[in-house]
């Protein structure tokens, strides 16, 4: 079981980063055990699952989890305002490190997480196959 801990900058994508992470290390299957830091800008989609929302001001990354691979990722963000009120949703693209942030990333041994069209949901979701050795 393959652990991975590496750290994002100011100004980096979170999601992009998290995407370009596991293609460059061939990850097939893995779960975020932990991400600190903070962000300048959040974009997160709320449970509806079309409203997006753009927050541009500080906020504490509280927790990220969810699961991703070399063909997917979904992740979940919970955040914390200055007020210490706290907000969550699915993770988007645009999500900006402020100062930084700390990854640590578990590889899931023996399987590789794809996805597949899920004519009951209507979202491509998580498909697990296992590894042929």
């Amino acid at each position: 079981m393959s652990i991975h801990c590496f750290r994002l900058h100011r100004g980096d994508d979170l999601r992009r980063s998290l995407e370009e992470y596991a293609r460059a290390h061939a990850i097939d299957a893995a779960v975020v055990l932990s991400a600190v830091g903070c962000l300048s800008r959040a974009v997160i989609r709320d449970a509806s699952g079309v409203t997006v929302h753009t927050l541009d001001e500080p906020l504490e990354i509280v927790s990220l989890m969810g699961t991703l691979s070399k063909e997917r990722l979904h992740l979940h963000i919970s955040l914390s305002r200055e007020d210490l009120s706290t907000l969550g949703g699915h993770l988007k693209d645009g999500c900006i490190v402020n100062t930084t942030c700390e990854v640590v990333l578990q590889e899931v041994p023996g399987v590789a997480f794809g996805r597949v069209w899920d004519e009951q949901t209507g979202y491509e979701e998580l498909d697990i196959r296992p590894l042929t050795p």
